[in-house]
C-alpha cells in the first residue's frame, strides 16, 4: 500500500511538473510574440525617420503611430495630443462657439447623429442621417471626429461652411451657418390640447434632467398619458439616462456595463420608488437616437413599459473614459459597452421601434366637405360652435394643438396609440 501512495505521489508531482512547464513555455512564447511585435514597431519607426521623403520628428512618428493605434480600435476611441486635451477641458468646462450638432462615424463616413434643438445647426436645416463630406472646403474623408469638432467650432458670429450629403439628393448641398454659444434647455413640456396627455421632449441627457422631467410630471395632475420624444437626442450622462427610466419602471435591470475588466461590469436597476410606473406611455426615437437615449427607449421597450414609435435609432452603446497619459496628454478609450434587461446590445444595431413611422405631415383628405344642403344651416352653427370651444381649450401656449399634430406624423401616430390604449385598457388611467 505504501509503494502505491509513492507511486500516485510521484505521478501527481510529474504531472503538476508537466503543467507548469507547459504554463512557462506558454508565458515564454507569449513574451517571445510580444518582443518580436515590438521589434517589428521599432524597426518600422526607423525606417520612417530614417528614409521617409520628409524630415520627421521621432516624437512626431510616435504620435502618429499613438493616433493610428487608437482610431483603429474604434470610432470614438483617440489619441488626445496637448491640443485636443485642452479641447476636452473646454467642452466639459467652458463656453465655445459652435454649429450644435452632435457627430459619429457610420460605416466610415462622418455622419451627423442629430441637430441640437434651437442651435444654428438645427435652424439651418441639418438633420440626422446627413453625412458632411466638406467642412470650409476640407474633406472629411478619413478625418478624425476630433478634427471636425476643430474646425466647426470658432467664435459666436463667425462662419462655418458645411457641404452635406442627404438621402434622395442629387447633389450635395452647402450650408453657411453663423456659429454661436450653444445653449440647451433640455427638458420642455406641454400638453396635448383636449387630451390629458403630457408630451415631453428631452433634447440631451445632461445635468439635472431627471429632476426636470419629474417635476413636469408634478405639475400635470391630470395626467393620464405620457409622450417621451427622444427624437434627435445624441444622449449624455448615463446616471441620467438610468434615472429617468426608473421614474416609469418598478423594477428589473435597466441597464448592464459590461468590459474586459471584471470592475467595469456593473448592473442598474429600478428603485420600486417610482409613482408613474402604470401610466400608459409612447417613446419617440429616430435615427437621432443615441446612446442614454437608446438606454431609456430599450429599458422600458424590454420591459413592456412602453411603445416605441418612430425610426431606427443610431446604434451608440459603448463606454469611453479618458485615461491621462501626462498633465497635458491622454487616451479617450473604450472600456465597455452597454446591454439592455433582455441582453441585447445597443451597439451598432440600435432600437427598433415597435410601430415603424417615418417623419412628415399626416396625410388628409382633400376636398372632403360634403354636405346636404338641408343639413347645411346646422352644420356651420355646430362648426362655429366648435371652434369657439377649441379656441378657449387651445389657447394656452404650452399646448400641442391638433394643427401640429398633423404636421408630425410620429407625433400623432403617438397620441393615436395612447387614445387606442386607453380604448382597450381603460382601468390603465
Amino acid at each position: 500500500m505504501t509503494r502505491h501512495i509513492i507511486m500516485a505521489f510521484m505521478v501527481f508531482c510529474w504531472v503538476g511538473f508537466a503543467n507548469a512547464e507547459t504554463n512557462a513555455t506558454k508565458d515564454k512564447a507569449a513574451s517571445t510574440g510580444r518582443l518580436e511585435a515590438y521589434n517589428k514597431l521599432r524597426n518600422v519607426m526607423r525606417m520612417i525617420e530614417e528614409r521617409y521623403v520628409d524630415e520627421i520628428s521621432f516624437n512626431e512618428i510616435v504620435n502618429k503611430a499613438i493616433d493610428g493605434m487608437l482610431s483603429n480600435l474604434d470610432a470614438h476611441s483617440a489619441y488626445l495630443d496637448a491640443r485636443k486635451f485642452d479641447e476636452l477641458k473646454v467642452q466639459t468646462s467652458g463656453e465655445f462657439g459652435g454649429v450644435g450638432i452632435t457627430i459619429g462615424l457610420k460605416e466610415g463616413a462622418l455622419t451627423i447623429i442629430s441637430p441640437i434643438d434651437g442651435t444654428p445647426g438645427e435652424k439651418a436645416g441639418l438633420k440626422s442621417g446627413d453625412i458632411i463630406l466638406k467642412i470650409n472646403d476640407k474633406s472629411t474623408l478619413n478625418m478624425a471626429i476630433d478634427d471636425a469638432v476643430d474646425l466647426m467650432r470658432g467664435e459666436p458670429g463667425s462662419k462655418v461652411q458645411l457641404a452635406i450629403v442627404r438621402k434622395n439628393e442629387p447633389k450635395p448641398i452647402v450650408f453657411d451657418i453663423v456659429r454661436d454659444i450653444i445653449k440647451v434647455e433640455a427638458v420642455k413640456a406641454k400638453r396635448i390640447a383636449g387630451t390629458d396627455i403630457l408630451y415631453i421632449r428631452v433634447s440631451s441627457f445632461s445635468r439635472n434632467v431627471s429632476q426636470h422631467i419629474k417635476d413636469e410630471l408634478k405639475k400635470a395632475k391630470w395626467l393620464k398619458g405620457i409622450i417621451l420624444d427622444l427624437r434627435s437626442n445624441p444622449g449624455g450622462l448615463l446616471n441620467q439616462a438610468v434615472e429617468v427610466s426608473d421614474l416609469f419602471l418598478k423594477e428589473g435591470i435597466i441597464v448592464s456595463q459590461k468590459g474586459r475588466e471584471e470592475s467595469e461590469n456593473i448592473e442598474f436597476k429600478a428603485s420600486a420608488n417610482s409613482a408613474y410606473e402604470s401610466v400608459p406611455m409612447v417613446v419617440l426615437i429616430n435615427g437621432g437616437s443615441a446612446s442614454a437615449s437608446e438606454i431609456v427607449a430599450g429599458a422600458l421597450q424590454d420591459h413592456k413599459r412602453a411603445v416605441i414609435v418612430g425610426e431606427k435609432s443610431f446604434g451608440k452603446g459603448s463606454v469611453q473614459v479618458v485615461l491621462p497619459l501626462d498633465k497635458n496628454e491622454g487616451l479617450r478609450l473604450t472600456i465597455a459597452r452597454y446591454y439592455l434587461p433582455s441582453g441585447r446590445t445597443i451597439q451598432a444595431l440600435g432600437i427598433t421601434p415597435d410601430l415603424l413611422i417615418y417623419p412628415g405631415a399626416a396625410p388628409r383628405e382633400e376636398n372632403s366637405f360634403s354636405i346636404k344642403e338641408s343639413d347645411l344651416k346646422q352644420h356651420l352653427e355646430g362648426e362655429l360652435e366648435k371652434i369657439d370651444t377649441s379656441s378657449k381649450k387651445e389657447s394656452n401656449k404650452n399646448d400641442i394643438t391638433n394643427t401640429m399634430l398633423w404636421d408630425d406624423i410620429q407625433l400623432k401616430s403617438a397620441v393615436d396609440v395612447l387614445k387606442s390604449w386607453a380604448v382597450i385598457k381603460p382601468d390603465s388611467q
